[in-house]
């Protein structure tokens, strides 16, 4: 189970603006507040190099100290990959670790789609920024890391949007087997992670969970919605997709290729779901992922 966040010790993000770490990194912005800690942009005042820091937070309870401690080994060993933002430096202070990581200009790829229409009706585009985004969670998976928070808020943006890196280890794994039910976000989530009341001594594997995220993430590039609010049961959007494997098809404007990919990706079996190297093989070969909008019928014959 996963500790709950401690308070921050930081009453008012804005207040660290100015403080200088290291003798090196400026905090000049504040870039986004969440659960675990807040992060600002930086310059370096050497070099005048921006970067983005993360400032987590310490906390008495050991199990915070184990997950914080995890996060930076982790995020550490994924980041020789060019799709991974790379940590860079951590800084201790008494009661705030800050961890100095790329930057990247564009922000985060949920904003790029959400607020700026990228990607979404340019099959080519979408596809080069998804296989980014694979390559990195295949690298991470190859060391025995497993993201478990794969979403686009989580995945960075630079080069006017032409290129991404994975970011924000916080809920990385090297647990190939685990029984953190609930972890990462809802619309993301596998439906073996989301049990509600899981059996005893039950547990889900890492790596389908991951690619089930993918597919969503997939989704998102090609569509610009969700395919659904959570994969459960519950969720009335699911339940078409679970009595009809092609119920997609019908609401997404995919090509007849992607929404093959997607049941391969969406398939509630996790040991029989498609693997991040077949994945990757089926998108690179696939021409279209999108289909056209189909013009309206015209009222009367053209003459």
């Amino acid at each position: 189970m996963l500790p709950t966040p401690p308070p921050s010790p930081i009453n008012e993000p804005a207040s660290s603006l100015g403080l200088v770490l290291a003798n090196r990194f400026q905090l000049t912005e504040v870039l986004g507040v969440g659960a675990y800690g807040t992060v600002y942009r930086a310059h370096d005042i050497r070099s005048g190099a921006r970067y983005a820091v993360k400032a987590l937070p310490k906390s008495d309870d050991p199990r915070h100290h184990k997950f914080l401690q995890r996060e930076l080994a982790l995020h550490h060993a994924a980041s020789s990959h060019p799709h991974v933002a790379s940590l860079l430096h951590v800084v201790d202070s008494p009661d705030t670790i800050y961890a100095v990581v790329e930057y990247c200009d564009g922000g985060d790829l949920f904003t790029q789609i959400t607020s700026h229409g990228k990607y979404v009706g340019d099959d080519a585009r979408a596809r080069n920024i998804f296989l980014q985004i694979l390559d990195a969670v295949a690298h991470c998976h190859s060391r025995g890391i497993y993201h478990r928070d794969l979403k686009p808020e989580n995945i960075l943006v630079c080069e006017e949007g032409w290129i991404v890196k994975l970011a924000d280890f916080g809920l990385a794994t090297q647990d190939n087997v685990t029984s953190d039910f609930g972890c990462g976000s809802t619309f993301y989530m596998s439906p073996e992670c989301q049990q509600t009341n899981p059996p005893p001594n039950s547990a889900y594997a890492s790596a389908p969970n991951d690619v089930w995220a993918l597919g969503v993430i997939l989704v998102n590039l090609t569509c610009g919605r969700n395919p659904w609010k959570r994969a459960s049961p519950t969720d009335s959007t699911f339940r078409e997709f679970m009595r009809d494997p092609n119920f997609l098809s019908t609401i997404l404007p995919i090509s007849k290729e992607l929404n093959y990919i997607l049941k391969l990706i969406f398939d509630l079996n996790p040991s029989r779901r498609i693997g991040l190297a077949e994945l990757r093989s089926l998108v690179a070969r696939t021409p279209h992922l999108t289909r056209p909008a189909t013009p309206p019928t015209p009222s009367y014959s053209p003459v």
